[in-house]
């Protein structure tokens, strides 16, 4: 499977991308590419996954709609955390000088392509 590949083109093609990451429903990683320590991105997807979980409840509160992804801002970093199937999350982490909505649209076209090699 092209997990690998998928993972470095995305963190490629956004200026600023640090790393993504493949998990699956327990928040163990599935593949990565990172450009830091390999172990700090297994443990950011773990804990993105966790946020991501919680934010997957909101449809049952709200008429929302099932949650697909979410941008988030730190101080330090950009995060992006989004679900493939009901499985699955993907996980990437820019810099603050990344633009996140170019991100965002690399994000939604891997997801799609992760997507369609898992399921």
């Amino acid at each position: 499977m092209p997990f690998k590949r998928l993972l470095t083109t995305l963190v490629e093609s956004v200026p600023g991308g640090n790393g993504a990451i493949l998990a699956d429903w327990e928040g163990e990683a599935v593949e990565q590419f990172s450009h830091g320590d390999p172990f700090e991105m297994k443990v950011t997807a773990a804990h993105w996954g966790i946020l991501l979980t919680q934010l997957k409840g909101l449809h049952e509160k709200f008429t929302t709609g099932a949650v697909q992804e979410t941008v988030i801002s730190t101080d330090e970093q950009y995060v992006i955390v989004g679900a493939i199937g009901e499985d699955y999350a993907l996980v990437m982490t820019m810099d603050r000088n990344a633009l996140p909505l170019l991100a965002l649209k690399k994000f939604r076209d891997t997801a799609q392509l992760l997507h369609k090699e898992i399921y």
